[in-house]
């Protein structure tokens, strides 16, 4: 009881969780360990509702942009040239996507979700460190599992915060957040701790 309720670490330690990368809960920027839904596999593309949406049968956007007259959707200009790794582009009519290059904008689902889906496997990515203080010292969360399966009973996900939470109340200082103890030691070292292999980048 006390254990749950008064644990014994260095400062206060936050959870927050996103179902998508569309982050709208903002987990990445204010909370200890950001759990943001993912996918691993292909966008799944229906080309019937690319076409659809090309021909303006389809609103975009959901209809979101409707109360006003934007003009034709252009699908080179409103989702393929503003995709931030240029991994879309159009062939023979079709829509095609290089998923190994795609990393999870949303912006290309957002705007045609009748033809784009994210795909079948899905799970978490998993980063530590974020803190939005109301003064001064804020700072984003880092992406350190990439992908994790997520199933009940969530064991894998438990044993993670297990980890974190043997190492921060034994390294950390009074009154310091998980980020703030990963900027002072280096992500490398938490890595280790967990006797992962670090990046060379790292």
């Amino acid at each position: 009881q006390d254990e749950l309720h008064r644990p014994a670490f260095p400062y206060k330690s936050k959870f927050k969780f996103d179902g998508c990368p569309n982050g709208c809960v903002a987990s990445i920027a204010r909370s200890d360990m950001s759990f943001i839904g993912t996918w691993k596999d292909n966008i799944r593309i229906d080309q019937e509702a690319v076409q659809a949406y090309i021909g303006g049968e389809i609103a975009p956007n959901a209809g979101a942009h409707s109360g006003k007259d934007w003009g034709k959707f252009d699908i080179d200009k409103e989702v393929i040239n503003l995709c931030p790794t240029n991994c879309m582009w159009m062939e023979d009519g079709k829509l095609m996507i290089d998923d190994k290059e795609c990393t999870r904008c949303m912006h290309c689902i957002n705007t045609m979700p009748r033809a784009l889906k994210p795909g079948v496997e899905t799970g978490c990515s998993i980063l530590f460190g974020a803190k939005a203080p109301i003064l001064d010292g804020a700072q984003m969360s880092v992406l350190t599992i990439p992908f994790m399966e997520c199933e009940a009973p969530y064991d894998n996900i438990k044993e993670i915060v297990e980890k974190i939470w043997d190492w921060w109340p034994e390294e950390g200082k009074n009154r310091e957040r998980l980020g703030e103890l990963i900027q002072r030691q280096g992500l490398a070292k938490l890595l280790r701790s967990w006797k992962f292999r670090p990046c060379r980048r790292w």
